[in-house]
């Protein structure tokens, strides 16, 4: 059963976080504030770990315990969460966009991070793209293989497969930017 479900904050509603169906109303997903807030918090400790508590307090202009509240799961801080300018503060310097990421999953949307400089020249084409991806699905198959051959795919085989996922990704944006460049021309 699908049903426009809000949460208020202020005077303000904001479609909680589901998915969306072809009428526009927001299915109900199961997953409640509750869930969302010590999942967020999760990330938001990433990200000060990420950078260092002390680079953070330096960056964002907050204290080490300020910062503590933000990913504390203490009752009493339930309700704190790390404003969006110290986020994209402490994304700026990051590894990874932790946080980013995790609003992002919320909401199903995939996001494409590229560390690359965005401003060089691509080099290749699509023929050398094609290469590149099939040397990389191959790639993929075997971590794979290797992951299933107990059985039980592990936590750290789980991270090389999404790290060789990730980079098959990377290649698939490549041979898009290519297409598209060749398509314009």
């Amino acid at each position: 059963m699908a049903f426009q479900r809000l949460f208020l904050y202020g005077n303000y509603s904001y479609p909680f976080p589901g998915v969306e169906s072809r009428a526009g109303l927001v299915e109900d997903t199961g997953m409640t504030m509750a869930d969302i807030g010590p999942y967020l918090k999760k990330h938001t400790e990433a990200l000060v770990k990420d950078v260092g508590i002390e680079a953070a307090c330096e960056i964002t202009g907050k204290s080490k315990a300020t910062l503590g509240r933000y990913y504390s799961d203490n009752p009493e801080h339930a309700d704190r969460f790390m404003p969006v300018d110290a986020v994209a503060r402490l994304e700026a310097v990051a590894t990874y966009p932790h946080v980013t990421s995790a609003l992002a999953d919320l909401k199903n949307i995939t996001l494409s991070y590229d560390e690359r400089n965005s401003q060089r020249s691509r080099t290749g084409g699509v023929n050398s793209d094609v290469i590149a991806l099939s040397q990389r699905f191959a790639m993929l198959m075997t971590e794979y293989q290797s992951a299933i051959e107990d059985g039980i795919i592990t936590v750290n085989e789980a991270k090389r497969l999404l790290k060789e996922t990730s980079m098959l990704q990377q290649v698939l944006i490549e041979m898009k930017l290519h297409l598209e460049e060749e398509s314009v021309s």
